[in-house]
């Protein structure tokens, strides 16, 4: 029937081995065979079809969900290319594949999510679900009060403006931020644009989930929190791709 049939990068993803974006990129490269041939980009395939990855079979995976919380240092990438220098897999060696859910800055820390569910991040990753992500942010020089207006009403960067944000001083150089875009160093770029220097950047909270970590230290998501995240994102959906937002640094 043609409701079996699924588009390759979906397929890919569900099976936890990468997420869409990645996928598109496995086909692209001619590293994936459906039956022994190698499909074009937007391919579907049926249950009764074996997908292969660099000649090996994918079909079979069925690997637990796994869903953790890492309190990422500075100067790790955030990246499954294990060719990267300092990249967030070799640093984390965890047992079975897992990815990123979106990325964050070589250059800040904080919580980062990672998993083998690609239709999760495909979740998460739409900023049209206006998804909370908080920052602590310290910058150069003192905050001034048209500094915390500006930054919540929107800054003008990448031929846009935000959209409005709440920002809260907290102390003469440091303050919070909550996003619901994730713009390419969009902090940042609204910080120099108006003529601020971010200083240090850390992520503390990502929807229902917050930083509790050690530096370079991650855990497995509560049952609660789990179940919470998935009511939270319940309503995104489930045909619209991610993959544009698989790319932005969101901080």
């Amino acid at each position: 029937m043609e409701s079996e049939h699924k588009r390759l990068n979906k397929f890919i993803s569900e099976k936890g081995y990468c997420s869409r974006r990645e996928a598109d990129k496995l086909i692209e490269d001619g590293r994936v065979t459906i039956n022994g041939n190698v499909p074009q980009m937007g391919t579907k395939v049926k249950p009764s079809d074996k997908v292969c990855i660099d000649g090996v079979s994918i079909n079979e995976t069925e690997e637990k969900l796994v869903y953790l919380a890492f309190n990422k240092p500075e100067g790790i990438e955030c990246t499954t290319n294990i060719d990267v220098p300092d990249n967030i897999i070799d640093y984390i060696d965890y047992p079975t594949r897992i990815f990123p859910v979106g990325r964050l800055d070589k250059y800040s820390s904080g919580l980062i999510l990672l998993t083998n569910d690609g239709e999760i991040v495909n979740k998460i990753l739409r900023a049209r679900n206006n998804h909370d992500k908080e920052y602590l942010v310290k910058v150069d020089r003192p905050i001034s009060k048209e500094f915390i207006k500006q930054m919540g009403n929107g800054v003008p960067i990448l031929e846009t403006v935000t959209r409005k944000c709440r920002v809260e001083k907290i102390t003469s150089f440091t303050f919070k931020i909550i996003l619901t875009q994730g713009l390419n160093r969009q902090i940042r770029r609204m910080c120099s644009f108006l003529d601020y220097e971010v200083v240090e950047l850390k992520r503390t909270r990502i929807l229902n989930i917050s930083l509790d970590l050690p530096l370079g230290q991650y855990r497995d998501l509560e049952e609660e929190e789990l179940s919470e995240l998935q009511l939270l994102i319940a309503d995104s959906s489930k045909t619209e791709d991610a993959s544009l937002a698989w790319d932005i640094d969101e901080d």
